[in-house]
């Protein structure tokens, strides 16, 4: 299962030429669900190539557990790949290919652990979500979302954690500065506003914004308990002998749990704003994409007591984003926890290691029968608390 689903391309990207639909992932989990008595139903998630979510269910009523995991990758570059990014190859105890970590192989495991649970036997919904475009834009969670509850109080995303338990992630902002000037020739400085040197001026702003933000936030719960602000891309200027009439920057933030996209957004806008001043430059700010929330599972949840005691391990936090948010905005309590390394995410000759099919497995359907075969008539999630 896991090898069909790698050598169906599904790729999502920003850049159209490369994307692409998911829909021949999303048939192949419905043949399999649907044999395995789901009921199943796609989600339209955008006009652009055709992409859905898939959303499986089996079982009546609520509170029970959805397994959850998305079904794009990112592009690859066959130029670095040494094998067929696409034939889901077995080397040395490893499953090679694109999405083996990131995370097909998860969805096929899921589906697996459901296919030994008897429908007549269930307390509580099973329900099987595989999303589209999170690689790129999170549409799928975001649809999701906007579409409202799901009959459940826990959700599992699959990312690769290495089977040890995730409670807490920072939230991502990616963001598009531009400061426009007027060109003239370099002989007279007169002739021309330097957008260059305007652009100086918002990088120093946004230095001293980045200091703010580290002594405002702290949480231990993080390797880098702060939030963090990479500059990670400028253009400006096409001549020497030319003053430039357009700088743009690119940055990613990191924010922390309780630290708000759009609040984040009016610091840094106004922060470009004032260092501008009267220079007669103007500011142009858009997001590269809309941004994705932190999350925080709290550390007394049902799920996260049970997925500790069942992997041995704390749950912990991560410095990268998942779907995560938008499954507790719907009111679930949160774990992420999937096979894989993080470190083989979006890397050539991505792979993952066989020996930890048996241990998800094991948790999976652990969890199956925790929270799905066994009445919990008092128990709730803590999404709203």
């Amino acid at each position: 299962m896991m090898r069909e689903l790698i050598a169906l391309p599904s790729v999502s990207s920003a850049q159209p030429s490369l994307d692409m639909s998911n829909m021949t992932v999303l048939d192949q989990l419905r043949n399999w669900l649907d044999d395995l008595g789901f009921t199943t139903r796609l989600q339209p998630v955008s006009q652009g190539p055709d992409k859905a979510n898939l959303i499986a269910t089996l079982g009546e009523g609520s509170g029970g557990l959805v397994l959850a995991g998305h079904t794009d990758t990112v592009p690859w570059d066959e130029q670095r790949w040494q094998c067929d990014p696409f034939a889901g190859e077995v080397r040395e105890d490893r499953l090679y290919g694109l999405g083996s970590a990131d995370m097909k192989s998860f969805l096929a495991l899921a589906i697996h652990a459901a296919s030994r649970v008897r429908r007549q036997d269930l307390k509580q919904p099973l329900i099987i979500l595989a999303t589209a475009d999170e690689e790129c834009s999170m549409a799928g969670a975001r649809a999701l979302a906007r579409a409202g509850s799901l009959p459940a109080r826990m959700a599992i995303v699959g990312e690769p954690t290495g089977l040890r338990p995730v409670r807490l992630h920072k939230g991502i902002m990616m963001e598009r500065i531009r400061v426009i000037g007027r060109s003239g020739h370099s002989s007279n400085p007169e002739l021309g506003r330097n957008a260059l040197e305007g652009m100086h001026q918002v990088i120093t702003a946004l230095l001293a914004l980045r200091a703010q933000l580290s002594e405002r936030y702290h949480h231990p719960g993080f390797a880098v308990p702060s939030p963090t602000m990479n500059l990670g891309h400028i253009h400006g200027g096409d001549n020497p002998n030319r003053i430039c009439g357009e700088c743009e920057l690119h940055l990613d933030l990191r924010l922390l749990p309780g630290m708000a996209i759009e609040q984040t957004r009016s610091w840094i806008r106004e922060a470009a704003e004032s260092a501008l001043g009267d220079s007669g430059l103007r500011l142009d700010y858009s997001p590269l994409f809309e941004g994705t929330a932190p999350m925080e599972t709290p550390a007394d949840s049902p799920l996260v007591a049970v997925v500790e005691q069942l992997t041995g391990h704390p749950a912990g936090g991560v410095n990268f984003g998942t779907e995560g948010p938008f499954y507790r905005q719907m009111g679930m309590d949160t774990v992420i926890l999937g096979p894989g390394n993080i470190d083989q995410a979006h890397q050539p000759d991505e792979y993952l290691d066989l020996n930890q099919m048996a241990p998800t497995l094991e948790l999976l359907e652990s969890l199956i029968r925790h929270f799905c075969l066994t009445p919990h008539p008092a128990q709730t999630g803590s999404a709203g608390k």
